[in-house]
């Protein structure tokens, strides 16, 4: 996968910091979800790292009203939000417990990842390169119980655009 060399670093304290990111990465979604209108996000990193957590703080910015259930054992999770009136659906995957990228492929969800909307998905690794390129690749490191470090790296044009308008102060 090319990497268009733009990379953004973060450093959480605190899972308010954690909050934090996600509410400005949903507010720079919603400038441009409207213009590009499907999304995906990948989020890589170790069990425990914060990869779902970060995604509930972000469906909460995003307007999602309710409970965010992990998908660990459906694979997805589907939700809806609304921006400006335009609906637009998310569909957050867990990979994890795959055990091969044929059990994607077999899963019929591959079909979502082409209809409008955001696809947050969580360990993309393991559906192999059977996935389309992300626009955004987030990764989580585990440091302690509060602290996490990790990247925001662009795989695109709009993941650019993603960070180019995230770094500025969105």
């Amino acid at each position: 996968m090319t990497i268009l060399g733009t990379l953004y670093k973060f450093n959480w304290n605190s899972s308010e910091d954690c909050e934090k990111w996600a509410q400005k990465l949903a507010k720079v979604i919603t400038e441009i979800i409207l213009h590009d209108s499907v999304m995906h996000i990948w989020l890589q990193g170790n069990l425990g790292a914060g990869k779902t957590t970060f995604i509930r703080y972000l469906l909460k910015a995003l307007g999602h009203q309710g409970k965010v259930k992990s998908p660990s054992y459906s694979l997805c999770e589907p939700y809806e939000i609304v921006v400006g009136q335009y609906p637009f659906a998310i569909h957050h995957f867990d990979l994890y417990r795959m055990r091969h990228a044929r059990e994607w492929e077999d899963s019929g969800f591959k079909d979502l990842l082409t209809s409008p909307g955001i696809n947050l998905i969580e360990w993309p690794e393991k559906a192999e390169n059977t996935l389309p390129t992300p626009c955004l690749q987030i990764s989580i490191e585990y440091l302690n119980e509060n602290q996490r470090f990790g990247t925001f790296i662009a795989s695109n044009l709009l993941g650019q655009k993603i960070i180019n308008t995230f770094s500025n102060g969105s």
